[in-house]
This record gives structure tokens, sequence and C-alpha cells, in this order.
């Protein structure tokens, strides 16, 4: 559901003079309530809330025995080694819950990239909450490595959005 289909059902909500409107969709919850305040006039609140998905609960079979199998390697492998050690990068996390944005506007350049040299207060992203853009400054200097979030999506407070080499 875009935020044409929203508006058109906020609309549509607001001219049938329903209170209180509850749509659920495979991947998206929307309540819309209408309240009029003081003066007469009709005040809306939308709430977005993206479903997770539900994965089904297995049940434990704690009377089977595990057998363990050994292990084989193809002849041209090469010694396992770990596909991303994370560990010696800093993670830049959202401040905020809103939507993530990786540039000032549609036509406008990229904040950063992966491989731009980032330092203290330099801007790497938008996140618009309740419609205000709030610039997000870096706290740490370095090389960005990895980028965590798509551009327009939707982030929580505390939600990895990079990773940053200190190096």
């Amino acid at each position: 559901m875009d935020l044409k289909d929203i508006q058109n059902l906020i609309k549509f909500v607001a001219k049938s003079g329903a209170s209180e409107v509850k749509l659920e969709m495979e991947d998206v919850k929307i309540t819309i309530k209408t309240n009029p305040d003081e003066s007469g006039k009709e005040q809306v609140f939308v709430q977005q809330l993206p479903i997770a998905q539900q994965l089904p609960q297995l049940p434990l079979q704690q009377s089977m025995p595990v057998q363990q199998l050994p292990a084989a390697e193809p002849a041209d492998s090469k010694p396992a080694t770990p596909a991303d050690d994370d560990s010696k990068y800093i993670t830049i996390k959202s401040p905020m819950i809103g939507t993530f944005y990786r540039r000032p506007g549609p036509d406008k350049p990229l904040f950063v990239e992966v491989g731009s040299t980032i330092s203290k207060g330099t801007v790497i992203c938008i996140i618009e909450a309740m419609k205000l853009f709030n610039e997000i400054e870096s706290e740490v200097s370095g090389k960005i490595v990895k980028i965590l979030v798509d551009d327009s999506s939707p982030v929580e407070f505390d939600q990895p959005l990079y990773l940053v080499d200190p190096s």
C-alpha cells in the first residue's frame, strides 16, 4: 500500500463519518482515528505498523537422539574463514523511529556510499518522523564499510544503519 492509497483511505473515512477504522493486510496494519476538536474540525490520526513475518513454531522432540555426521569438504575447498568479521567495525544506529533516506531529495546525490570517508558531524542520512526531516550526523570518524538499511525504508530506534571502519 503506497502513500496515495493511504491518503485516499483517509479521505474516504473522513467523509463516511466513522470515528475509527482498522485495516490489516499481509504486511501492513493501519488504524485511522478521527476526532473532532473544540473548533468542530476533524483531526485525523494514522498509525501504520509493519506486521512481522511469523514463522510457525515446530515442536521440539527431545526423545530423538541426535546423530552427528562427519563433515565432508569438497576437494577444492579452502579453510573456513568468517564471512564478515564485523566486530572490528563501529555500528552507527538510528537515534529515532522513522523513515530512512540516503539522500536529501530525489534528485540530489547520496549523503554517503560504501567507501566514503566520514568525520564527526558529517550528515550521513535523514530520518523522517512525523513529517519532520531530521539530519543524522555521524558521531564517529572513519570509512563506511556497509550500509545496512535500504533507502526509503522504515527504521526502529537503535536499529543498525551503517558499519564504519574507524582505522
